[in-house]
Order: C-alpha cells, then sequence, then structure tokens
C-alpha cells in the first residue's frame, strides 16, 4: 500500500454534489428581469450550469445585444438574489444521495478528495457549511480564482496544490465543461448521469465512463486505473 501513487479525486459541486437547479434557474429568472432581459427559464439554465457567471450569463443573453456593463449588472443581480434566497429558512439545495457514502469509501482507500466549482468560494463554504462537509475535501477551487470551465486552470491548481500527478487524478463532474476540462489537464474524467447534460454529451466530450449513481464510482476508477479491488 506505501508503494501506491497518491490519488486524487475532483468533484464538480452544482449537479454533482448538489441538486441547485431550481435555486439557480429562479435566481437568474430574476436578474434577468431586473434588467429588463427575457428570462432564460429552467431548461435553458440548466445547459450553463457549472460555467462562471459572467460567461453563463453572457450565453443565456444570446443573441440579444448586451454590453459587458449589462453582463456585469446581471451578474451582481444574481449574486445578490442567490445571498438573499440562501437566508430564507425554505432554502433548500439537497446532497444528490450517496455524496456522504462515496467520500467514506475514497477516504477508506487513502485517496484524497476535493472540488472544482463554478461557485464562488463564499457559495461553496455555504454548500459544505450547510450539509456538513467542512475539512471533507483537501483542497476547494473556484471561480474566485480561476477563468471558466473548461479552462484546466482550477484542476491544475488543484493537482499542484496536493503533489497528485494528472494520470492519477480524475474529475466526476455532470456537464460536458468538467469533461473538457478533466481531458484538458490530463485527467480521467467520469460523467455523472443525474446532472444537468445528458449522457450522450458527455461521452461526446470525452467521458472515460458514466455512472449513475456514486457507489459505481469506486469500481469504476478500479478498472480505469487497472487497480486489483482486493488490494486497494
Amino acid at each position: 500500500m506505501t508503494n501506491d501513487p497518491l490519488r486524487l479525486v475532483i468533484f464538480d459541486c452544482d449537479g454533482t454534489l448538489v441538486d441547485s437547479q431550481h435555486a439557480i434557474a429562479h435566481c437568474m429568472d430574476h436578474a434577468f428581469a431586473q434588467h429588463g432581459l427575457d428570462c432564460p427559464g429552467l431548461e435553458n439554465t440548466r445547459t450553463i450550469i457549472g460555467l462562471s457567471l459572467p460567461e453563463a450569463i453572457t450565453k443565456l443573453a444570446s443573441p440579444a445585444r448586451v454590453d459587458d456593463d449589462i453582463i456585469a449588472a446581471v451578474t451582481a443581480a444574481y449574486k445578490t438574489a442567490f445571498f438573499t434566497l440562501r437566508q430564507t429558512p425554505d432554502f433548500h439545495e439537497p446532497l444528490f444521495p450517496g455524496v456522504r457514502e462515496v467520500l467514506t469509501e475514497l477516504d477508506s482507500r487513502q485517496w484524497l478528495s476535493g472540488v472544482a466549482t463554478g461557485k464562488a468560494r463564499r457559495g461553496l463554504d455555504a454548500v459544505l457549511a450547510r450539509n456538513e462537509l467542512e475539512g471533507r475535501f483537501v483542497t476547494l477551487q473556484t471561480c474566485d480564482n480561476h477563468p471558466s470551465k473548461p479552462n484546466p486552470a482550477m484542476l491544475m491548481a488543484a493537482l499542484e496544490e496536493t503533489g497528485v500527478d494528472a494520470p492519477n487524478a480524475v474529475i466526476v463532474g455532470d456537464t460536458s465543461y468538467d469533461i473538457e476540462m478533466g481531458r484538458a489537464a490530463g485527467m480521467i474524467a467520469i460523467g455523472v448521469d443525474w446532472g444537468y447534460h445528458d449522457v450522450d454529451t458527455l461521452h461526446a466530450s470525452g467521458a472515460h465512463a458514466v455512472i449513475s449513481h456514486f457507489d459505481e464510482l469506486a469500481a469504476a476508477l478500479d478498472t480505469i486505473w487497472e487497480i486489483d479491488c482486493d488490494a486497494a
């Protein structure tokens, strides 16, 4: 066991760890309406979840002609709306089934866990605190310090921070942005089918595998890394 390489599993947040689509869509519609733009609605908003806010809003605003000032204003309105929504007593952003169990499984294998998300650090910290997941991840990468997915900067920073080599690391995510980011970083990319991009899109983006429940993750990695399950 002591000769095994250090391994790292990095999770996307929205659509992978937590089901935040309704909160995101609500706040996006509010921000767009506040600035006289057509509300994108849930189905359109689902397609951009995972991108950093300015990039997401720019994609949703197209083909309307909006300048950088409008993008900045809608971005600020979205942040304010989400912060306000998060304070309401009935705010709900639930974990997907199996999150706690998969983190425990990774710990038992002495594999490191991390997060790479288009959320701001304030939002990520709120998710982790609400779900009592503080301290479960050794690296937290957010849009505050990096360009938007699928740029691999967040993953490269996580590799540097943990000292893990790219072939011994994996990104687990629900969108093409996660898969493309992982492939660009030279990492294994595993899709999940419970999130916001469909399975065909994940495969077309280069996913090494797509899982349907977190309890399938360890076995998928054993296969990809050719690990003897009994020895892992």
